[in-house]
């Protein structure tokens, strides 16, 4: 559409946002469609600053506006100009894309996810810890093997969804320069690894230091994991070009302290190297289960040394898969690099999910619809004393039976026992409950108050894996809840 067919709108739209046209200074609101970052921003205050009259500008991508404080009115097609001049047009900014083959693309993304999810499965990822060894009798090895492990698992739900979304920016920055050597494309992902490698070294010998066994509360990994899903989210929405309003969204400093700080248009990009070493450091604080596991024996050691060559080592590990899965975008040909971002997107909204279903699990939230309980299994349990005990089993793909029934009303003994320490799912939650258990290799015992009818949800740390203790009301006869063979 050419811009003069476009005009008359454009000046019905500004006209309608100006306010107070009698005082000294007016103010002017102009939808501005497609800014998506604080560069967007900036590019048209600079702009629409430079007109006659203007006093201040204040640009707002996730608003999808610009606001202009004048001394009196500026013309609509002034105005108009201004932003067309930075860019941009005057118009709304679309919810969905209409664009068919953004959306056909995203539906090959989704294929994507769900080919990962059935290879994942087949593989037998959840199980490459096992076998592995204590990594207190292998050491070094055993933490190198635990982070391979990790970088082709658990690792790429958390951690590669921001080394994804990193090589991308990255790429989006650069342009269109097919000339650049290899190691220079893959840039971004050797940044992002150097500073895992280093962070976990550096945080390791901390934890070797602090010398005791320190489990973060359910409720911050549960905020940290939602934190983590609502970034990767707006991330994969800029990527795949679904959403070019929720696209805005993405945090940025406020406008007032950027300015202090000095960061003006041409240093704000979506990809710094700073950017993507510190959140290669930051990565280990997100709740992998490897990751947790390798940890705790960190802060067992009490060396410093010791305990920052293990979590170093491990990150090493991780470094193969996550080099592997940033490098894509910058292996394929340019023409072809579009598409394959926006699958990409896709990719990236799939780690977000899991990511939000781990964490409102964590919270005590099943985001499972709750089928009806009319067919629940009468409780087996065996009675000592007055106390009933039932038995659950930890391997390394959770818990078995995920689901067990037992008696309202009567104290419960809990036995779980631990068959595969290298897995979060030692690290068992029961967030109804307040209870935070850490898991050692054998028989555990958690006793049990007497419980309510209905249902107690359980989880790992990383609300990976879960199951539920369906409580029942004890049979109504003199003898109470029978006797019978354990679970």
């Amino acid at each position: 559409m050419s811009s003069a067919s476009r005009r008359p709108n454009t000046t019905a739209s500004i006209t309608r946002a100006s306010t107070a046209k009698e005082s000294p200074s007016t103010s002017q609101v102009v939808p501005v469609a497609g800014m998506t970052c604080r560069t967007c921003e900036r590019r048209i205050e600079r702009h629409v600053g430079g007109l006659p009259d203007v006093q201040r500008v204040t640009a707002s991508a996730a608003l999808g506006r610009v606001e202009v404080v004048s001394s009196r009115p500026v013309p609509a097609d002034a105005l108009a100009q201004a932003i067309e001049a930075a860019g941009y047009r005057v118009g709304r900014t679309p919810w969905l894309s209409g664009d068919v083959h953004v959306w056909l693309t995203a539906g090959l993304g989704l294929l994507v996810v769900a080919a990962i999810v059935v290879l994942a499965q087949l593989a037998g990822f959840a199980e490459l810890a096992s076998g592995v060894g204590s990594i207190s009798e292998g050491g070094l090895v055993v933490a190198l093997l635990l982070g391979l492990a990790a970088g082709v698992s658990t690792c790429l739900a958390l951690a590669g969804g921001l080394v994804l979304a990193l090589s991308a920016a990255f790429e989006a920055r650069q342009g269109d320069n097919a000339e650049r050597p290899l190691a220079r494309r893959l840039r971004p992902s050797v940044v992002f690894v150097t500073g895992r490698v280093v962070g976990f070294t550096l945080l390791g010998a901390a934890l070797g230091a602090l010398g005791a066994s320190v489990t973060m509360p359910p409720l911050l990994v549960a905020t940290l994991m939602l934190a983590v899903a609502i970034l990767m989210t707006i991330l994969g929405t800029r990527l795949t070009g679904l959403s070019p309003r929720l696209a805005a969204w993405s945090p940025t400093l406020p406008a007032g302290l950027a300015r202090r700080l000095g960061i003006d248009e041409g240093a704000v990009t979506a990809y710094s190297d700073g950017r993507a070493a510190m959140l290669g450091a930051a990565s280990f604080f997100l709740p992998c289960g490897f990751t947790q596991a390798v940890q705790v024996y960190a802060l067992s050691t009490g060396s410093p040394l010791f305990a920052g060559a293990i979590m170093g080592a491990f990150a090493i590990g991780t470094a193969p898969g996550l080099l592997a899965l940033g490098g894509l975008p910058t292996l394929i040909p340019t023409r072809s690099r579009p598409v394959l971002l926006r699958v990409i997107g896709v990719v990236v909204l799939g780690f977000a999910l899991v990511n939000a279903v781990a964490g409102l699990r964590l919270l005590g939230v099943s985001p499972a619809i709750d089928v009806a309980r009319a067919n629940v299994p009468a409780p087996v349990v065996t009675m000592e004393e007055g106390t009933q005990v039932i038995r659950t089993f930890q391997v390394s793909s959770g818990y078995t039976p995920a689901d067990t029934a037992l008696y309202a009303g009567v104290p419960t003994r809990w036995i779980v026992e631990s068959l595969d320490s290298n897995s979060c799912a030692v690290f068992l939650q029961v967030p109804s409950l307040g209870l935070s258990v850490t898991l050692h290799k054998g028989e555990n015992t958690i006793d049990l108050p007497p419980l309510e009818p209905g249902r107690v949800s359980y989880t790992c740390s990383m609300g990976m894996y879960g199951g539920t203790l369906t409580i029942v009301d004890a049979p109504a006869a003199p003898g109470g809840p029978s006797s019978g063979g354990g679970t």
